[in-house]
């Protein structure tokens, strides 16, 4: 377990390394979704899945706790329209209901630790503005 102390990059961050495990994961699995979606679902799903990490690092980089708070809350966004994507997914059969329980549980959980670490981050900053 990293303390706070030894973070020395975005990528020491447990909530960027299961952001990332879920946009590895994406990335494969819409090369199974048709060709006709490339365009359009494919193409938001790979954005949508790219900024939620993004945004996370950008933010470690501000050095700022409200501007890295900022910018957690674009990926927290980014994870619920992702979670929205899947739901289209499901809907149009381009994924199975076990697929989307599967990716709905990592979606979950990385909403769970960007919760978690926002709330570090609102901490942080009050204890510094003390």
């Amino acid at each position: 377990m990293l303390s706070v102390e030894s973070l020395r990059s975005f990528e020491d961050l447990e909530v960027w390394k299961i952001c990332r495990d879920l946009r590895i994961h994406i990335s494969a699995l819409i090369k199974t979704f048709p060709s006709d979606e490339k365009y359009r679902l494919v193409d938001q799903m790979i954005r949508c899945s790219r900024s939620i990490t993004n945004n996370i690092a950008e933010g470690y980089g501000r050095f700022h706790f409200q501007e890295n708070i900022q910018f957690c809350r674009q990926s927290r966004g980014s994870l619920f329209e992702l979670k929205d994507h899947f739901l289209i997914a499901l809907e149009e059969k381009y994924i199975s209901k076990e697929e989307f329980e599967i990716y709905d549980l990592k979606i979950n959980s990385a909403l769970a630790l960007l919760n978690g670490y926002i709330n570090y981050l609102s901490k942080q900053k009050q204890t510094y503005n003390k």
